[in-house]
């Protein structure tokens, strides 16, 4: 049996500055931009004050820019729905941080409740609808930031047959 600690073997981490990381102030990757919406979901306190709900149509608030990204906060009272659209060049992160929603894609429907989280590249043609009973708040992360939503015809969500995606 080995009693040498990883400590032991590799050294103290602190003691060698060139292997730390500078931490960067924005997010570069596609997982450190989940990891941004992530930290911003946990911390109720930067967007819970912020959220308005509008019976006529979606609300949303531009939470946060940094180079080449934006944040946006939206809410959904029941009914509400973004039409089948794109995000243009964007990719992007989708997080819900209360309610449902239900995504409707050509591949099928699924629910996102709370915590759940959605990537997409640019050109993913889907529609966000809130068809639960109680309202809901989702945050997006978008780079480069949003400058287009092309809107597409029904016939673009219509969701076909697909093992293991749940249709409704």
């Amino acid at each position: 049996m080995n009693s040498d600690s990883d400590l032991q073997i590799a050294g103290d981490i602190l003691e060698v500055p060139h292997l730390l990381q500078t931490p960067r102030e924005h997010p570069a990757t596609v997982a450190e931009f989940v990891g941004l919406a992530r930290s911003i979901a946990a911390d109720r306190s930067q967007w819970e004050h912020l959220v308005r709900y509008d019976a006529i149509s979606r609300w949303y608030h531009r939470l946060r820019t940094g180079p080449g990204y934006e944040v946006w906060l939206l809410s959904w009272v029941p009914g509400q729905g973004s039409g089948p659209h794109d995000h243009g060049r964007s990719s992007g992160v989708l997080t819900v941080l209360d309610g449902t929603l239900t995504e409707r894609t050509e591949r099928g429907t699924r629910a996102l409740r709370a915590g759940a989280q959605h990537v997409f590249a640019p050109g993913y043609v889907h529609e966000v609808l809130n068809d639960a009973l109680e309202p809901a708040v989702s945050l997006h992360v978008y780079y480069p930031g949003l400058t287009e939503m092309p809107m597409h015809t029904a016939q673009h969500c219509e969701a076909r047959s697909v093992p293991g995606v749940v249709t409704a």
